[in-house]
């Protein structure tokens, strides 16, 4: 033991978690968020009071969350996984009833001093179940075809029920996270190979029943297919967001524009510019020096929850860490890929960046599952 691992082995038990923390991480996330507060202040026409300092609020709070949640033993989480995510599916079933209506959708319930979406508080709490449950499940039985359904089923209850509210977007994140953490576990690449031909069949079928009495999506949805397929068809009307959006992503250039000089943004052409497409307003002010610095931050806090797992013996803890690494890239990636017109406009948040109370908060939440793993991990005495 070196001088210094020793000196740490004498520091409480509480201090010496605080040194176990993987502070790369939270610093990472922290410098995300403030280019959330520089973007939020820009789209405010430079009043930070409107957006970025509520947002500051709430990260302040959800960094808070995030220690207090790493603090607490894995063990523990690991116990709690079920709960969780029967809490988070009584929440869904809960918005049904009782849900507040917003942009012609039923996803949030009203809390007084927050709206909270239960489909966010899902994304994590399955990511838990499936994590514990790969923990259980031996590793001889992880392929066997009995065992693949009940995380199967798993994933496509809270599915069904998203898909319900209606929300699209969400739906193929809880999908696809749910496959993600199947494959970190060793599941089979066969049913991965099944899965991919009968989501090509799915799509076959969802085209088939636009106009028929058994029409899989809603009509704005099928307009999201068509606009994104050619926004051209319609650019005043479904095609408008996506239109103004590349717009602006070209005319930032290089370098960009200068902080609050965005033309599309300042005029109001963006839509939902402080939520879903902020991405477009920091390319058109900073360009693609600006955007690839923030998807490289993002690359980087993946790379060091990969290296945190890869080194945590403890499978929950390591599949874990995984399943919440996917959650963010899965956010990032659809929201990036969605207003570059590279997929349909689904409304999926920019993690970290986009205004928003219980996604910001969750995210953190999930980050200190995270921190949990990482600070009880095994280690060498």
């Amino acid at each position: 033991m070196s001088y210094l691992e020793y000196k740490v082995q004498t520091i409480p038990s509480g201090a010496r978690k605080i040194l176990y923390a993987n502070w790369a991480i939270a610093l990472l996330l922290t410098a995300v968020a403030c280019v959330g507060f520089l973007m939020l202040t820009s789209v405010a026409g430079g009043d930070f009071d409107r957006w970025a300092e509520p947002q500051m609020k709430r990260f302040a709070l959800g960094f808070l969350v995030m220690l207090a949640v790493g603090m607490v033993p894995i063990w523990f989480w690991r116990n709690m996984a079920g709960l969780a995510y029967l809490g988070a599916l009584g929440l869904l079933i809960l918005v049904e009833f009782f849900g507040t209506v917003g942009m012609g959708a039923q996803r949030w319930i009203d809390l007084g001093f927050m709206r909270l979406q239960p489909s966010e508080v899902m994304k994590i709490s399955l990511v838990m179940i499936l994590s514990a449950y790969y923990d259980w499940l031996p590793i001889s039985k992880v392929s066997r075809p009995f065992w693949v359904l009940l995380p199967v089923g798993l994933i496509l209850l809270p599915t069904a029920l998203v898909l319900k509210q209606p929300d699209l977007g969400t739906a193929i994140l809880l999908v696809a996270g749910g496959g993600i953490v199947m494959f970190c576990a060793g599941v089979s690449w066969w049913y991965f190979i099944a899965v991919v031909a009968a989501g090509v069949g799915l799509v076959a079928m969802v085209f088939s029943s636009r106009g028929t009495d058994w029409q899989l999506l809603k009509d704005y949805q099928f307009r999201r297919i068509d606009t994104f397929l050619d926004p051209s068809t319609d650019p005043l009307g479904a095609g408008y967001h996506i239109t103004q959006s590349k717009i602006a992503l070209g005319s930032g250039g290089w370098t960009g524009k200068g902080f609050m000089q965005g033309t599309q943004s300042r005029l109001n052409f963006l839509p939902e510019k402080h939520t879903d497409f902020i991405f477009t307003t920091l390319a058109e002010e900073f360009g693609f020096v600006g955007g690839f610095s923030l998807l490289i931050l993002y690359g980087l806090i993946i790379l060091f929850c990969v290296a945190s797992a890869i080194q945590n013996a403890d499978r929950f803890g390591a599949l874990l860490t995984l399943g919440v690494a996917a959650t963010l890239f899965l956010f990032f990636s659809v929201n990036m890929s969605m207003v570059m017109g590279l997929a349909p406009v689904v409304g999926v948040p920019l993690p970290l960046v986009s205004f928003g109370g219980s996604a910001m908060l969750v995210l953190m939440g999930a980050f200190g599952l995270v921190q949990s793993a990482h600070i009880h991990r095994p280690r060498s005495r």
